[in-house]
């Protein structure tokens, strides 16, 4: 008899053990599942591509002098503020410039959108402003500053062949 009341007591504690080891193991697993999900946050993080901060991107368009000194620092490139002078104070060099970016912004088939869905002006209808261009907000307006960009190529040409 005395060995069965021992019995009962050994199960019961291995009972009690079990539960413990139990709960122990399940918080174990929701530590583990909350680690695995903030690994995966950060490696989600880190993986893409980081745009440039706040003080780098101008809000009016286009980017601050911080900026364009971050930009050369990570990709090599000596990028230059855009020319927002008038037609008859650039150089033949600033007209090629501002030309070419013209066409090469706004003078595309299918243009990206120049409004969000809140109607306000994207980033990329805002780097008018940085070229010293209003701000486009339909596509009727980007291709005015396109045909601009396409008569400041032809008066660089001209300069060009007169030289």
């Amino acid at each position: 008899m005395a060995a069965k009341k021992t019995t009962k007591k050994a199960s019961k504690k291995k009972t009690s053990k079990s539960k413990a080891s139990k709960s122990t193991a399940k918080s174990a697993r929701k530590t583990a599942k909350k680690a695995r999900k903030r690994t995966a946050k950060k490696k989600a993080k880190s993986s893409r591509k980081r745009s440039a901060s706040v003080r780098e991107k101008d809000p009016r368009g286009g980017l601050t002098a911080a900026g364009r000194k971050a930009f050369a620092r990570k990709q090599g490139a000596h990028l230059r503020p855009g020319v927002t002078k008038t037609e008859a104070e650039m150089t033949p060099q600033e007209m090629r410039r501002k030309g070419s970016w013209a066409v090469r912004f706004y003078g595309r088939a299918k243009l990206p959108p120049l409004v969000d869905a809140k109607g306000r002006p994207t980033r990329h209808a805002l780097s008018a402003h940085a070229w010293g261009e209003p701000v486009p907000k339909t596509v009727a307006a980007a291709r005015r500053i396109a045909a601009k960009g396409e008569r400041l190529l032809a008066r660089y040409r001209r300069a060009k062949a007169k030289a």
